[in-house]
């Protein structure tokens, strides 16, 4: 018992106390900086880290948007482009008033005596392509089977009858193919009014006056607000 003791305190002596404490005071401190300093700024520092990476894709992902958004907008431009072609092509560059006033000239050109000018429908087509026909007087089947009407035209539909002979008519259709603007004729129909009945020369029969109705179809710019 008394060796036991006497070991005792051999382990525990003041020169092995004065060596052992300062060691484990250090591991404490050093155990206590790495819990609650640099484990914490670890998790901060990989955080960030994470973020920084996100940040860096988003950057990729965005320039890659920004390629495809030129792309599509250059390619939206072309369609654009065509599409306002297409309209020239169909309407001209006359509006409607212009295109009566040119009809005008050319009846007076070619010995036309208009009898009555009817307006019969105005349609046009919204951004939807929708057609919506301002009068309601038409049949909603012949305004969806158009296609020359998409956004941007409007579609004027007009009854003439007017009086001329067979060779005025002629030159008179002639002019109005010439004119930009696509112009439909339909539902013509042509009737004698001369009382020279029994006069069997030639030229006299071309020169016979003719009453004309007919229908004519301009398509002209539709002015979207």
């Amino acid at each position: 018992m008394i060796n036991i003791n006497n070991k005792t305190k051999n382990l525990i002596t003041p020169e092995k106390a004065a060596t052992f404490i300062p060691v484990f005071i250090s591991s404490g401190i050093s155990i206590l900086i790495i819990i609650f300093f640099v484990i914490p700024q670890y998790f901060k520092s990989a955080e960030v880290n994470s973020e920084l990476n996100s940040l860096i894709q988003k950057k990729n992902e965005l320039n890659n948007l920004k390629s495809q958004y030129k792309i599509i907008n250059r390619k939206f431009d072309m369609l654009k482009k065509e599409k306002l072609q297409i309209i020239e092509l169909i309407t001209g560059t006359s509006n409607l008033d212009t295109l009566l006033a040119e009809l005008g000239k050319i009846g007076k050109k070619n010995n036309i005596e208009f009898l009555s000018i009817v307006p019969k429908e105005v349609v046009a087509a919204d951004k939807n392509n929708n057609k919506k026909n301002v009068n309601k007087k038409v049949n909603q089947d012949d305004l969806i089977n158009d296609p020359l009407l998409v956004e941007g035209i409007k579609k004027y539909l007009i009854d003439f009858t007017f009086n001329t002979d067979f060779v005025n008519l002629l030159s008179f259709l002639r002019d109005i193919e010439l004119q930009d603007n696509v112009i439909l004729l339909t539902d013509i129909n042509l009737s004698s009014n001369s009382q020279d009945n029994d006069n069997k020369d030639i030229d006299n029969q071309s020169r016979k006056m003719l009453e004309i109705n007919m229908s004519i179809t301009f398509y002209g710019k539709n002015q979207l607000r």
